[in-house]
């Protein structure tokens, strides 16, 4: 699901009031980072994380490598920080209800 600028800065917004619960330091992305991630986004469907300054990525590569696997959406990107976000497929465990787009929805 690709999400629209309105989502995004929507996400944004929510994401800011977050704590950061993912750090990638030296080890990088590992399984068990990936299944971290994935439990996170099971729970929360937002998780804010950061890459440590030992790391060998940037933010921007970290969640572009973690999005395959988690079948997420990079939310944000700033400094060493960035936000995934992952829909419930589960309609009544949402926690997040994204905002639609009302010229699209035609």
């Amino acid at each position: 699901m690709e999400l629209t600028s309105k989502q995004r800065a929507q996400l944004r917004g929510i994401a800011a009031g977050e704590d950061t619960i993912i750090h990638i330091g030296k080890d990088g992305i590992s399984d068990n980072l990936i299944k971290q991630v994935n439990d996170a986004l099971e729970a929360r469907e937002l998780v804010k994380g950061r890459v440590l300054e030992n790391s060998l990525y940037t933010a921007r590569e970290a969640a572009e490598e973690l999005k395959i696997p988690t079948r997420s959406e990079v939310v944000q990107v700033i400094g060493s920080k960035f936000v995934l976000y992952r829909m419930q497929h589960d309609k009544n465990k949402r926690k997040i209800e994204l905002v639609r787009d009302k010229k699209k929805s035609v």
